[in-house]
């Protein structure tokens, strides 16, 4: 017994001195106190109001763009500082300080990627004055709140810079045209496809109208929560940046929505705008790589990475970093690869939204997206005069014809690697077209209004990359909107939240092939049959057959990008016996499944993965679904026959993202599993009467 008290003692005093070994090794490392009265003091710059209406929704106003940006980081930061400052965090690479080991991969890349090597580089010679002191107003007013309330400021936070803010941009941007699939795929032997997720966007010419109004549908499809969640808001300054819309955590800039005079939705597309190139080392020294017949150095560096293990305790860790002429270099154990894609070095991301939100005519938006500086996204157009178009944007690389770029080029070539974009106008556009309707669901823009008006392939480059598939959310929209020749106010929303497959779809075939299968001598596989036999393809919460449908339809479909993928009915195998494990039968209504949750709600919600009305559940215990990502914030724009605009919307949750103990922390969700939306209070005229909280940045409200 002694002897294992000695040997539990001796142990007890190893970890002690462990654990001291690794506070005094990072005490190094520990980030310095911020002047928090210097920061409080800068909020003397600015003279700004907030206004929060019935739903907690704030409108800032004032008299210049600074000022409002100023006022609109404090708001947010109210609702949601917690996720602004982990956003902060991500593009400094400090996130696994953070969140412990899991952050440290993204700290890697930031590293990789020379985020913040680049924006020191460029950020004073690529964006203009205003928008830096934009970009320095937001800064100030996340920081003027983290001064204020320090309990609610991480260590290191403090003080949040402009090049912060420029960096969320550079970092997250590429991500949005699969950048991080791109990435799986080089660092892993197989190649997959992430499950069809998306948006939504719609526009209506007055030509398509009943009553002559321009019709806007707003409908990105995001996260319920985290850094691209997003967060309403209503900015009015007296140097004519007025707008209402969606925002990141992080994000000064209206992302989608409208100002007084035009509006776009986006939704992500799909071109090639990477490219992978295997690279030859040099056998007797692996740090070099050829080109062009020579032996080229890599460019190295390190990457010192501070992770959080528990409590206050800390580890550093040093990764290698390298670089060749393409970009970024991937050893793995399969090969070298380096990468090339579209955003790298770029840093005038905010420079374009922000050019975007002021637009006061089409000319000057187009004007705006032809800076061309963010790297992907479709973008549906709306304006009062009745204008609408469609733009499938991209930072399209200059590559030569002949060559398959979806394919690991060698990496021994100068010519192959790429530089520079092709110009604005030969990106993929429709404007004005006859048939007085464009749209995207994340589907190929080949599709994007009627076929007499639309995109021909044989117009663009195959070096482009041009994606060709559809969804089944496009499939609808051509079904529905499609053949509403007379749209009303309604009828628009009616299609909107239609909660519909196809016929076309994946979803419908699959089930179909299930439906015709041989049941073989199993009696509970044929009632499973005849359950999916009688699906009317819809997702109602009271359908009967659209649990057993969606559970093996999401299950199968995603298998199908395995190498050796599992036959169907192994799907419907496993779907019945989640639903008999956990509903005692095959048919319970899809609304007992399908919930939406937060806080003390927990109610059914229709639609399901790529409806129209869609919704992304994450399977529970239970057997239910928890609603996580898809429909968000939804928002319709209409311009009048006078040209006259307004706008309603409606948010999953509410304004306090993060705020549990707010009354805005989930008002809204009865609304939005209503389908109904809410008044956008855009004018002052409008909001009179309408304020319930009206106080300047760190006054008590």
């Amino acid at each position: 017994m002694r002897r294992v008290l000695q040997v539990a003692l001796a142990a007890g005093v190893l970890l002690l001195l462990a654990t001291a070994g690794l506070a005094l090794a990072d005490r190094g490392n520990q980030p310095p106190t911020p002047d928090r009265a210097a920061l409080i003091a800068r909020a003397r710059a600015y003279d700004v109001h907030i206004r929060r209406d019935e739903w907690g929704v704030p409108h800032i106003k004032g008299p210049t763009d600074p000022d409002v940006a100023f006022g609109f980081a404090y708001a947010h930061a109210e609702d949601d500082f917690a996720t602004i400052a982990e956003t902060v965090f991500t593009v400094r690479g400090q996130l696994a300080a953070q969140i412990g080991p899991k952050g440290a991969p993204t700290d890697y890349l930031v590293r990789l990627f020379k985020v913040r090597e680049t924006i020191d580089a460029q950020y004073d010679r690529d964006l203009s004055p205003d928008t830096r002191r934009v970009l320095q107003a937001y800064a100030d007013g996340l920081n003027y709140y983290g001064a204020l309330h320090p309990d609610r400021a991480p260590p290191g936070l403090l003080p949040v810079t402009a090049k912060d803010i420029d960096a969320g941009f550079v970092f997250r941007t590429p991500f949005f045209y699969g950048l991080d699939h791109v990435l799986k795929d080089i660092t892993a032997k197989t190649k997959g496809s992430p499950p069809p997720t998306g948006s939504n966007g719609v526009a209506m010419a007055p030509s398509r109208s009943a009553d002559g109004a321009t019709r806007l549908l707003v409908n990105s499809h995001q996260p319920y929560t985290g850094q691209v969640a997003w967060y309403e808001a209503v900015l009015d300054s007296g140097e004519g940046w007025h707008v209402a819309g969606g925002f990141f955590p992080g994000s000064p800039f209206m992302l989608h929505g409208h100002n007084e005079h035009l509006g776009w939705a986006n939704t992500v597309n799909d071109p090639n705008l990477t490219t992978t190139y295997r690279l030859a080392l040099n056998p007797a020294d692996q740090n070099q790589y050829r080109l062009d017949g020579a032996w080229k150095p890599l460019q190295r560096a390190t990457a010192h990475i501070r992770i959080k293990l528990f409590g206050p305790f800390f580890i550093t860790v040093s990764k290698p970093l390298e670089w060749s002429a393409q970009g970024p270099v991937f050893r793995t154990d399969h090969g070298v690869f380096a990468l090339r894609y579209a955003g790298m070095g770029e840093v005038r991301q905010p420079e374009q939204y922000y050019r975007l939100d002021k637009a006061q005519d089409w000319s000057q938006w187009r004007s705006a997206m032809a800076l061309q500086a963010l790297p992907s996204i479709n973008y549906i157009y709306a304006d009062q005069t009745g204008r609408i178009g469609y733009v499938y944007n991209g930072q399209f690389p200059k590559r030569a014809e002949g060559r398959d770029w979806r394919q690991i080029q060698p990496g021994d070539r100068s010519d192959l690697i790429w530089h520079g974009y092709l110009p604005f106008d030969r990106v993929p556009q429709i404007w004005a077209p006859k048939s007085g309707w464009v749209f995207n669901s994340n589907n190929t823009p080949f599709a994007a209004t009627d076929p007499a008006d639309g995109l021909k392939p044989a117009d663009f480059p195959a070096s482009m990359g041009l994606q060709e598939n559809m969804t089944n959310r496009a499939f609808r929209a051509q079904e529905t909107f499609g053949q509403d020749h007379a749209v009303t106010d309604a009828s628009f929303r009616a299609h909107k939240f239609d909660i519909t497959y196809s016929e076309r779809s994946d979803m419908a075939h699959l089930v179909a092939q299930i439906v015709a299968a041989d049941p073989g001598p199993y009696d509970d596989v044929k009632q499973a049959q005849a359950i999916l036999s009688r699906w009317d393809r819809r997702t109602d919460i009271h359908n009967r057959s659209a649990a057993l449908a969606v559970l093996t339809g999401v299950e199968a479909i995603k298998s199908q990008d395995n190498p050796s993928p599992p036959p169907p009915m192994t799907a419907l195998r496993h779907a019945m016996t989640t639903l008999k494990t956990h509903f005692g039968r095959l048919d319970p209504e899809w609304g007992q499944l399908n919930r939406i949750r937060r806080g003390s709600v927990d109610l059914p919600i229709d639609g399901g993965p790529d409806t129209f009305r869609a919704v992304y559940g994450e399977p529970q215990r239970d057997g239910t679904l928890t609603a996580a990502a898809g429909d968000t914030f939804i928002m319709f724009v209409t311009w009048d026959r006078a040209g006259k605009v307004s706008s309603e919307s409606v948010h999953q949750f509410g304004s306090a993202t993060l705020d549990a103990s707010s009354p805005h922390y989930a008002d809204q969700t009865p609304l939005f599993v209503a389908m109904k939306t809410k008044k956008v209070w855009f004018t002052e005229d409008g909001l009179q009467g309408h304020v319930k909280a009206d106080y300047r940045p760190g006054e008590a409200h």
